[in-house]
């Protein structure tokens, strides 16, 4: 009997450590981000779950690669849009990126899906307690922004506005926030 309990205790400690290894892999492994089909952009958690997001940019991966670029590194895709409807005379692409220290940020970029010039106007604004908007205004063929805002501040709190106008008449007008905020 003494000579099998150290290799029974030899064999449990084996056991116990395979059976244990694959959950102590996943719990300190980070899920992997899921990306936008054919680009290197990745999709917000809640992008992820938003079946219109999902379908607009599988539909227009090169928007959404193009998008991702103009913003910069760091940035996930957290919502895309038709507007002001199906009939889709603009889409709205809005990203967001998490960092510490301040390296949190929302960009958006508003897609011209007209193919003549209008006035677009894109504005994102953030910053809690002191709001930072910034603007692109003017007349654009193919797209209005990147307009980002960066900072110390909750990106998914940051507001976005997009514009455009057929003459006088606003043919889209909308406002939404980047990712949802509390």
């Amino acid at each position: 009997m003494r000579k099998w309990l150290p290799a029974l205790a030899l064999t449990t400690a084996f056991v116990s450590s395979v059976l244990a290894a694959p959950q102590a892999l996943a719990q300190d492994s980070k899920p992997v981000p899921e990306k936008v089909p054919g680009t290197s952009v990745e999709l917000s958690p809640s992008a992820a779950h938003d079946p219109q997001t999902r379908a607009l940019a599988a539909a227009d991966p090169a928007a959404v690669q193009a998008g991702g670029a103009l913003c910069g590194s760091g940035y996930e895709l957290t919502s895309a849009e038709r507007l002001p409807d199906s009939r889709r005379f603009g889409t709205l692409f809005a990203y967001d990126k998490f960092g510490p220290h301040g390296g949190s940020g929302a960009c958006a970029v508003f897609d011209n899906n007209l193919g003549v010039k209008k006035h677009m106007k894109l504005k994102v604004c953030a910053g809690g307690h002191r709001v930072t908007c910034n603007a692109d205004d003017g007349w654009f063929l193919d797209y209005a922004g990147p307009v980002k805002i960066e900072g110390d501040f909750d990106p998914g709190c940051a507001v976005v506005n997009a514009l455009m106008w057929e003459g006088d008449v606003a043919i889209i007008d909308r406002r939404e926030d980047v990712s949802g905020c509390d």
